[in-house]
């Protein structure tokens, strides 16, 4: 006996509404497709050219580097970036340098980092201003030579030319103190997290006195550089896409719990600020 299938016969109701479910599958993934531009953007083809030339670059290279930002920034003045190194620092292989560029920033490389082997990791964390949605990269070089880069899009805006979050006044008061902190005791052969915090306005030049309706001068740290031991261990080039009061959490190997951690600040006009840290005092 032969059976006849009978046709699906679907309402107008039911046809729309079908319709529409399959849509709201689908338009969240086209909605995130267009917000999340290509990274080939004009301006990463000039920050490559004037920083790598045509030295081959791994894209994406999660096994070396990785970026840590958020999807969307609460606040574009104060965006929380980490460069997060996939290995210890050891004198066989190591990261030597790290530039954290941001594409669409009006000074697009935000920081170079300079680390050595007794960094012990070669991560960092800090905060930065963001003028655009934009790509924010990390470039690692490491001791081979090789370059290794990881990225993210970040959906920010109108960093660079906020107005400060503090009394002007207040801020040139405390202009050029210097902290560090130590997260744990140190421990001899260990890589230990470090915190240096820098007083400063930061001002980029782009914000505007709600005053006097002036546009306040540039005035930023540009050079970071920390010791231990009298070694240098970290030391980094900066500008104006760093947030206000600058602060970076760092590695470095103790080498018997004791010795002190330097700090040398260098700002736009030359001013110079420093710190000491004995760490034979720090559990005391």
């Amino acid at each position: 006996m032969q059976t006849r299938t009978r046709p699906l016969k679907l309402s107008l109701s039911g046809l729309v509404t079908a319709i529409a479910v399959a849509l709201s599958l689908l338009l969240p993934t086209a909605a995130l497709s267009a917000d999340e531009p290509s990274p080939d953007t004009e301006q990463w083809a000039g920050i490559r050219q004037f920083l790598f030339a045509d030295r081959p670059i791994a894209d994406n290279a999660g096994d070396v580097v990785e970026i840590d930002a958020p999807f969307r920034a609460e606040d574009a003045a104060v965006v929380p970036i980490g460069l997060k190194a996939k290995s210890d620092q050891t004198p066989g292989r190591y990261i030597r340098k790290m530039w954290l560029l941001v594409d669409k920033n009006p000074t697009p490389i935000a920081a170079s980092f300079e680390l050595t082997p007794e960094s012990g990791r070669a991560d960092i964390e800090t905060r930065i201003r963001l003028e655009e949605y934009t790509w924010v990269r990390v470039v690692a070089e490491t001791s081979d030579g090789q370059l290794h880069m990881a990225r993210k899009f970040v959906r920010a805006a109108g960093g660079c030319s906020a107005p400060a979050g503090k009394d002007m006044e207040a801020a040139l008061a405390r202009l050029g103190k210097v902290k560090f902190r130590l997260e744990g005791e140190p421990q001899q052969g260990k890589p230990t997290l470090a915190q240096i915090m820098v007083s400063h306005p930061n001002n980029s030049g782009m914000q505007m006195d709600q005053v006097t309706r002036l546009f306040v001068p540039p005035h930023y740290v540009r050079h970071v550089e920390v010791a231990y031991g009298g070694k240098v261990i970290m030391s980094a080039d900066v500008d104006f896409s760093m947030s206000e009061n600058p602060n970076l959490r760092f590695y470095f190997l103790p080498s018997n719990g004791s010795g002190e951690l330097t700090a040398k600040v260098v700002d736009s006009k030359d001013l110079v600020f420093t710190s000491t840290l004995n760490l034979s005092k720090t559990g005391s």
